[in-house]
This record gives structure tokens, sequence and C-alpha cells, in this order.
């Protein structure tokens, strides 16, 4: 059984996929997200910097910023002292 994921475990899914360039879609199917959440994500990731969008022609490519480094390190050291392993996210 899936256990539902926190706000904070979905930040960290969209940031450590896009730490290389992304489609919008291919975020949605591997992070297991709809259209409409996936949206508001990464918006609320862009407006703090966390990830920047670049536009190749028709396509929008999303990639993590070196911003996002200090939230997937605090993340991470915050699940090990929790939890006593790392999140599970196969990339």
């Amino acid at each position: 059984m899936r256990v539902k994921r926190t706000q904070y475990e979905i930040f960290w899914e969209i940031l450590t996929y896009c730490k290389t360039p992304r489609l919008f879609t291919s975020i949605i199917q591997r992070c297991d997200l709809n259209s409409k959440i996936a949206q508001e994500y990464l918006n609320f990731l862009e407006s703090k910097g966390y990830i920047s969008r670049t536009n190749e022609g028709d396509r929008t490519f999303f990639l993590t910023t070196c911003a996002a480094r200090e939230f997937l390190d605090l993340f991470m050291k915050l699940y090990l002292e929790l939890f006593n392993n790392t999140p599970e996210f196969k990339i």
C-alpha cells in the first residue's frame, strides 16, 4: 500500500527529477501528478527561484536551480532523521 505523499515530498521529487531539463508532460507522468496540481507546484517552485523555465522552440523545459540545493539538502537531512532512510524516488 502506498502512503500519501506530503507536499514537501512532491517538491523534492520534482526538484530531484528536474536536475536535468524536463518537459511538463514527463514531470506529471514521472511524479504521478495531474496537470493542474503539477502546474501549481511548478509555479510555486518557480516563484521561490528553485526551478527555472526555458523555452526551446515550442517546447518548455523545467530545470532545478542552484538555489534549490539548500532545500534538497535540508529535506534529505530531515527525512533521514525522521525515518532513518532516504526518500524513495527512482529516477
